[in-house]
């Protein structure tokens, strides 16, 4: 491959819009940085939390990594760093390791975000961000809903200040339960309140500044940095009132200083066991990702590219792993905030990166009475925006299959926990396609009446010949749905009376080899019947490939151009008769 300004500018999307980069792009840039850390230190702390993994590396997963995806990423307004589903699905992965000591549990997250990038880097260059359509929307919202729930839950334990443990519902609601007797009053009250005033700060604040006279964009970055309220409120009492000597859980002591820069572990064991999970964590972070993105760029008419994103989340992962963080990928609220606040380029992560290696320098003595409700807390108010049960009422009004797999993803995933129900949800979703595109929607089509134009009979008044049948078939021709197509023909031909048979295929855009040997048998079985067997309206890549085959040579009738065209050939227009069929649906 040569080496050109413009294959440089693909790969290091840094170099085209650096070329452009100037002060007023640099302001916005710095502004959404400062509100976008405001946000994120608490965040980046509690989802660390949520990893089973210590508060520091929430932090550390929240500095290179933004660094690494401003220099190969393509989303101007993408923000990224540790998210809830990451960290529970990371949690569960290493979880699940008969791993003694935080020293090993933490090596075995930092191989696992090592994993995930490489996965990640293999998927871009070999521009497989395809792979992440399988995974349905209804079936990656049902996970999503799920995991929040998990999730939420899951934090039940440091608002109570009890012991419990678990990957699922069940499991974690059972443990809940057993240990329920032994709550701490003041913990309770510590998280309660701290939820209450989250869930307030994001509905009320902002509207309560304003009618104070506050400036718009002073009033929204304090209702922004509400958890940052939350957990100087809670410090301060904490600290005060001496409420880690109450059996209040704190933060405790978390290291002073940058990311050390760590070697990930090249046990090939371990490897062999986090790969699994790497996938699932890889594809499920990069759909996340790669949905926020396409959703901000389009608001700006700006452009993502798939596979790019797929190298620049594969760097952010490989940065996390050389500098003692886990997998990250791009969060939703924070990306959103990120917009809001004004992000020109990817350089405002890197400014954000700047920020909290700034807190990681002399911030974090101040966090050691930081009590873990808050952080539960700010992840409970974080993650319960992302349940989403109505997903169950629109899928059930217009598809049932998709409600089928949403609801068993969710119900999955509740039970078995986030590695199973994901799973089952890529599974799912190729069922889902496979089944849909096995059973195509063929439609009997006749003449609209004074037109040239071809309808379904059963939905509207057409004309058609008693000797002509016309099926258009509304999906590509594949292996999956060849004997359907067959069977449904053969049944249409056995009621009699018919001398030709088009196959109208204007939505048909491939047909593979097991199709083609089907259309070889039904053109046989059609001529040992006395019926010739056409085909109308072919896209020109489809006939282009037909060439190629003895196909078109033995076929017993005619291609025609348009559906017209053969009605004409085939059956005069002044001998087609009406069908009663009602009107149109």
């Amino acid at each position: 491959m040569k080496l050109t300004p413009a294959t440089l500018r693909r790969y290091l999307p840094i170099l085209d819009w650096g070329r452009r980069y100037d002060r007023e792009a640099a302001t916005s840039d710095l502004v959404a940085a400062v509100i976008v850390t405001i946000m994120l230190i608490p965040q980046s702390l509690a989802y660390a939390l949520l990893a089973g993994l210590p508060a520091e590396m929430g932090l550390y997963a929240s500095i290179l990594p933004l660094v690494a995806y401003a220099i190969f990423g393509t989303s101007r307004a993408l923000a990224v760093g540790p998210v809830a589903v990451v960290s529970l699905m990371t949690a569960a992965a290493v979880g699940n390791l008969a791993l003694s000591g935080t020293a090993e549990y933490a090596m075995a997250a930092i191989t696992l975000a090592l994993l995930s990038g490489l996965i990640l880097l293999v998927m871009g260059l070999f521009r497989l961000g395809f792979l992440a359509n399988f995974l349905s929307h209804p079936v990656i919202a049902g996970f999503i809903t799920a995991s929040g729930l998990i999730i939420a839950v899951s934090q039940m334990k440091h608002i109570l200040g009890i012991e419990a443990h678990g990957h699922s519902l069940v499991t974690i609601l059972g443990s809940l339960f057993g240990h329920l007797g032994q709550t701490n009053v003041i913990t309770l009250a510590l998280g309660a309140g701290s939820v209450a005033f989250l869930f307030w700060v994001r509905k009320g604040l902002k509207p309560l500044l304003l009618s104070w006279g506050l400036p718009p964009r002073l009033a929204d970055l304090l209702a922004k940095a509400g958890p940052v309220g939350a957990v100087a409120v809670t410090t301060l009492l904490s600290w005060g009132f001496g409420l880690s000597d109450r059996g209040v859980a704190i933060v405790g002591d978390v290291p002073r200083g940058l990311p050390p820069l760590t070697l990930p572990s090249f046990d090939a064991d371990l490897w062999a066991s986090l790969f699994g999970s790497a996938v699932l964590i890889s594809v499920i972070g990069f759909v996340e990702s790669i949905s926020v993105a396409q959703t901000l760029a389009a608001k700006k008419r700006q452009r993502i590219t798939p596979d790019q994103e797929l190298v620049g989340l594969g760097a952010a992962n490989v940065a996390a792993a050389i500098s003692g963080g886990y997998p990250v990928t791009g969060g939703f609220a924070r990306s959103v905030v990120n917009f809001d606040a004004g992000a020109e380029t990817p350089a405002a992560g890197a400014f954000t990166a700047v920020g909290i290696a700034m807190a990681a320098l002399f911030l974090t003595p101040l966090l050691y009475f930081l009590p873990k409700a808050t952080l539960a807390a700010t992840i409970i108010v974080a993650v319960l925006s992302l349940v989403d049960f109505a997903i169950l009422k629109r899928t059930w009004q217009y598809h049932r299959a998709d409600f089928t797999a949403v609801a068993a993803t969710i119900v999955l995933t509740l039970v078995f926990g986030v590695e199973l129900g994901v799973s089952a949800g890529v599974i799912l979703s190729i069922a889902l396609f496979l089944y849909k595109t096995s059973r195509p929607h063929i439609a009997e089509v006749g003449l609209v009446p004074g037109t040239q134009h071809f309808r379904n009979i059963d939905r509207h008044k057409v004309l058609t010949h008693p000797e002509v049948v016309t099926l258009r078939m509304d999906e590509n021709l594949y292996f999956a749905n060849s004997r359907y197509i067959e069977d449904y023909l053969l049944d249409r031909v056995a009621k009699g009376g018919l001398r030709h048979v088009v196959l109208m295929c204007p939505a048909v855009n491939e047909i593979d080899l097991s199709a083609l040997e089907a259309l070889e048998d039904m053109n046989r079985q059609l001529w040992d019947a006395g019926i010739t067997l056409h085909l109308s309206e072919v896209k020109g890549p489809v006939m282009d490939r037909l060439r190629r085959t003895h196909f078109l040579e033995e076929l017993s009738g005619q291609v025609f151009l348009t559906q017209y065209a053969a009605q004409a050939a085939l059956g005069p227009v002044d001998g087609l008769k009406p069908v009663l069929a009602g009107d149109a649906a």
